[in-house]
């Protein structure tokens, strides 16, 4: 008897737990349901006054479109100007808008090449001192070159007593007084027996000696001749010629041999005459 009446006490537990489970289950539902109602409820709410204001919106929007259009129907009469006038006009502003744009663009293209061409030109003229940088540097050691070779040229007394010069001994000597600029030079070779016009004088050789280096030279001059007899090499024969007598100078660098002639140059002043046309 006492099992029999435990497993009625087990059963009605078993449905006591279960009536419990679903009664808890059934207040959470309802609490859920509540709630998502609630919640239904404010999203229908707010969605409703999302509607209202799109619909002032709306209204406004129609009622801002009618002001506009009687506005533009007020201007148009008060200037007498249809809609298609108007409406002319405004893309004839659109025109003269864009085209403002694009001569505002075309003058920024320019500056931008003027300014391109600017600093290229900087970089031109940088280039163009540096130029001139290396032509003074240049011309300086050309100038110290000239100052050392004519130092290194010889001074000798010329046959005229008190006047002494620098002479040149070769053609490259000679060059370094040209370089010089301040006398004309006329360079020559003769043959015995030979009269050679040589810048404004006149040179006639007489005699040569090539083992002595002797010469004996006839010069022309002014229509008066001056005789240089058994003169030495490198040795500065003067004289005086033009209107206004100024110094010649001549100088004989070699003599030759079988041929007996002389080789030098004359220095001339260099405001003296021109030489005439050769014949």
């Amino acid at each position: 008897m006492s099992e029999l009446d435990e497993t009625p006490r087990s059963y009605s537990g078993a449905l006591m737990a279960a009536l419990a489970v679903a009664l808890v289950a059934g207040i959470g539902g309802l609490i859920w349901s509540y709630t998502l109602g609630s919640r239904l409820s404010s999203q229908e709410t707010a969605l409703t006054e999302a509607k209202d204001q799109n619909k002032k919106l709306a209204s406004d929007l129609r009622e801002t479109d009618a002001r506009l259009k009687v506005a533009t129907e007020e201007l148009g009469n008060s200037l007498g100007l249809t809609q298609k006038q108007l409406d002319t006009r405004a893309q004839e502003i659109i025109r003269r808008e864009d085209a403002q744009e694009a001569s505002a663009r075309r003058l920024a293209s320019a500056q931008k090449e003027t300014a391109q061409a600017v600093t290229g030109l900087t970089t031109d003229v940088s280039g163009v001192k540096t130029d001139v940088g290396g032509v003074r540097t240049d011309l300086g050691k050309t100038q110290t070159d000239l100052a050392t070779a004519i130092s290194q040229l010889t001074s000798m007394k010329g046959d005229l007593s008190g006047h002494s010069s620098l002479i040149a001994r070769n053609h490259d000597e000679l060059e370094v007084l040209k370089h010089k600029g301040d006398r004309s030079y006329y360079e020559f070779t003769l043959t015995k027996g030979q009269k050679k016009a040589v810048g404004t004088i006149s040179l006639e050789l007489r005699k040569a000696d090539s083992k002595r280096n002797r010469f004996t030279l006839v010069v022309d001059s002014d229509d008066k001749q001056y005789e240089k007899k058994d003169r030495s090499l490198n040795e500065p024969l003067q004289f005086y010629s033009g209107k206004e007598p100024a110094l010649f100078e001549i100088v004989v660098n070699s003599v030759g041999g079988k041929n007996q002639s002389i080789s030098g140059y004359l220095s001339a002043p260099k405001d003296a005459p021109a030489p005439p046309t050769a014949q």
